[in-house]
């Protein structure tokens, strides 16, 4: 899976979707460029593969897509599913994930990767949250509708920077400090996109002048 854990192997949703949109991705530079493919069977799988996740990865009692297949946590990967297009923000089960981690996953303002103390990633319990999986968080809202609470959020993003801007790998709620690598790529390739990402939602969200 995207966070290399230890523990038995599973089929990680995250991994799955990122199969789909690998297809996905496939299929459409193919047509775009005009370039020789076997799109037809391309697309039979991307639509087995879709229905596949949908079917084995979704939690209807628990109303949210989960970890892998037939796991009873969430993990903040999850995120990812409507920002790579596998379905619409407004989707039901996609507002009920991102419902789930939030009941889950967020801890003053930040977002952790998954339970460390419930998961099998082979290493002890315990680590900071994931900086870039909360501008995730971010941008869910922004496509969901929910303006204020993502620039809230965002802010709140920036607000730990240090004296020159940066960010590591992970920040922890209880000790108010940035843990883990630092500076972290991965951080700032998220606050870039979210930066982004609101820019243009806002922008659209302007009411426009009459002249």
């Amino acid at each position: 899976g995207i966070w290399e854990v230890r523990g038995d192997p599973q089929h990680f949703t995250h991994s799955k979707v990122m199969v789909w949109v690998a297809l996905d991705r496939a299929i459409k530079s193919a047509e775009l460029c005009r370039l020789d493919g076997p799109i037809a069977h391309w697309t039979r799988l991307r639509t087995e593969l879709h229905e596949e996740i949908c079917a084995r990865a979704f939690d209807s009692k628990v109303g949210s897509f989960m970890q892998a297949y037939g796991s009873a946590e969430v993990d903040a990967s999850l995120l990812l599913m409507p920002l790579v297009g596998f379905l619409p923000a407004a989707d039901p089960r996609v507002v009920g994930t991102v419902r789930c981690i939030e009941q889950r996953l967020l801890v003053d303002g930040f977002v952790y990767r998954y339970d460390s103390a419930l998961t099998d990633d082979g290493l002890p319990p315990g680590e900071g949250a994931f900086l870039a999986c909360t501008f995730w968080l971010v941008d869910n809202y922004l496509l969901q509708g929910r303006h204020a609470e993502a620039r809230g959020l965002f802010e709140h993003l920036l607000s730990i920077r240090n004296d020159v801007g940066l960010l590591a790998e992970e920040y922890h709620p209880t000790l108010g400090r940035n843990v883990g690598n630092y500076p972290q790529a991965f951080s700032h390739v998220a606050l870039v996109s979210t930066a982004f990402n609101m820019q243009r939602s806002e922008r659209r969200a302007a009411p426009r002048r009459s002249d």
